[in-house]
């Protein structure tokens, strides 16, 4: 049998195939310089699903946090894989240090405590946030006027993926969260009418609108920003997630992730 001189050294050195992936960050530990990521299909090679990949240059791992969307190569050996060339593709808010406009003057870092708000929800019933002290929250920010079914409507089709996920936990310590900015349209009324349209009018759910300046300092804390144009609203997008004890875990800026990576942050926090 002839075996090539090329087969032989790849043998010997473990020569590594790569890949090309993309996913949303759920953790970052600096200490095993690893970073725990739910990735897509990795076309060839493996499905959608969350793992611990250990990063080949640590010192990255300065600049990606929880929530964040990456592109990325694995590479993998025969005893070994590892990824580099990290990309954001999308990214938490920064620290807001480092920002200086006033509509995200009182955005919240990830791992602190979110202050306490109360707005309305869609009974009607005040809710504040320290109420949910205890749930995992998964939080969004919609409009019900929106026109754009990949927008506002893919938020909440991305908590409802939360919902199919963990059926048992909703309302007991997990709860799903949508905040309007257009409190002027959207009243108590018009919120249950839009939960009703989703099926979502249940414990376990709640659409909260209030007064401009109470929906304005939430949005700011979430770095949230929106502005009317010609009838309508421009806007960005987040999601966040914040854990049993009232903390900032994780933000997912934008709306191309899935609604399995929002649940794989969630499931993270449900563990804990």
């Amino acid at each position: 049998m002839i075996i090539s001189a090329s087969l032989c050294l790849c043998g010997l050195v473990s020569c590594a195939t790569h890949h090309a992936a993309r996913g949303v960050v759920l953790k970052v530990d600096p200490a095993a310089s690893t970073l725990t990521v739910s990735h897509e299909e990795i076309p060839g090679y493996m499905g959608a699903m969350v793992m611990p990949f250990t990063m080949r240059d640590p010192k990255a791992l300065a600049d990606v946090r929880p929530g964040d969307r990456i592109a990325f190569r694995l590479n993998v050996r025969r005893s070994r894989t590892s990824i580099d060339r990290v990309e954001l593709l999308s990214a938490a808010p920064a620290d807001p240090g480092l920002l200086q406009t006033p509509a995200v003057s009182t955005l919240v870092k990830i791992g602190e405590p979110m202050p306490d708000f109360t707005l309305t929800n869609q009974n009607g019933a005040p809710v504040s946030l320290s109420s949910l002290r205890g749930k995992v929250v998964a939080v969004t920010f919609i409009y019900t006027r929106c026109p754009l079914p990949d927008y506002c409507p893919r938020m909440i089709t991305n908590l409802q993926a939360v919902e199919r996920r963990f059926p048992e936990r909703i309302g007991k310590d997990l709860a799903l969260v949508a905040v309007t900015f257009d409190p002027q349209y959207d009243t108590p009324k018009r919120m249950k009418e839009y939960a009703a349209f989703f099926k979502a009018d249940r414990p376990g759910w709640q659409f909260l609108t209030g007064a401009n300046d109470d929906v304005e300092r939430v949005c700011s804390l979430f770095g949230v920003e929106f502005w009317p144009e010609e009838g309508l609203i421009t806007h960005t997008l987040q999601t966040a997630v914040i854990d049993k004890e009232g903390k900032l875990a994780a933000q997912v800026e934008g709306k191309d992730y899935t609604g399995k990576q929002l649940a794989d942050l969630v499931e993270l926090q449900l563990q804990r």
